[in-house]
């Protein structure tokens, strides 16, 4: 089987066809059809440093954050400690052809420019139908945020005790913990002593979902 040794991303992958991998996030939605330029070896070819006229074509699969990575940093007899995390975006690409000479992904890239300009004769048509429906949901999410209790009580876990601790440290609203960055998360941690409960809990993205309108998710007995 044929394999080849792409770049991307300022790192390396040995790939062939129908391979998977993930890799740093490209500017692509899922189905498009990316390509990779940057090829160091094809076969027994070993490029001086690129192998001329290669190119490896891939579908990308989807695009998601990580899982987080926590970083923990110390310093001894200072008192100082700072805890951050991390979510990366990885892009998912399954690896579609590898070419060599020149040859160019020219069927795929046909079939979907041939795609594309079928939909946009298609648009005019249906531009009043979508406009409605896409319109529908968006109204629907207004009211809901607009109609959201703005209730640090809301997030799964936090009860009228856990509720006044807050208080005391300023944290009165959904939305300031909507706003916390990892600074802040690591320090209202320290100073809850929750040994990082707040990241694990997902406060943040609770309290954006509920300014948003979700309901509220389901948690353990609250404190």
């Amino acid at each position: 089987m044929t394999f080849a040794v792409i770049k991307t991303g300022g790192k390396q992958y040995k790939v062939a066809a129908n391979d998977v991998i993930k890799i740093e996030k490209l500017d692509a939605e899922a189905g498009d059809l990316v390509t990779f330029d940057q090829v160091l070896m094809v076969g027994d070819t070993i490029g001086a440093p690129l192998v001329e006229g290669a190119l490896v074509a891939a579908e990308l699969v989807e695009t998601r954050k990580q899982k987080t990575v926590i970083i923990f940093k110390k310093r001894r007899r200072h008192n100082s400690r700072r805890r951050n995390g991390h979510r990366q975006l990885l892009s998912t690409v399954r690896i579609t052809e590898i070419l060599t000479g020149g040859a160019k992904p020219a069927a795929k890239a046909a079939a979907k420019a041939d795609k594309s300009a079928a939909a946009s004769e298609k648009a005019p048509a249906k531009k009043a139908e979508t406009k409605a429906k896409a319109e529908a949901p968006a109204k629907a999410t207004e009211a809901k945020a607009a109609a959201f209790k703005d209730d640090v009580k809301l997030i799964g876990g936090v009860g009228p005790a856990l509720e006044k601790k807050l208080h005391a440290a300023g944290v009165t609203s959904l939305k300031q913990i909507a706003d916390w960055t990892a600074e802040d998360v690591a320090k209202m941690d320290e100073v809850l002593n929750f040994k990082g409960r707040i990241e694990r809990e997902e406060w943040v993205e609770q309290a954006k979902e509920l300014i948003a309108g979700k309901p509220p998710r389901a948690k353990a007995d609250k404190e």
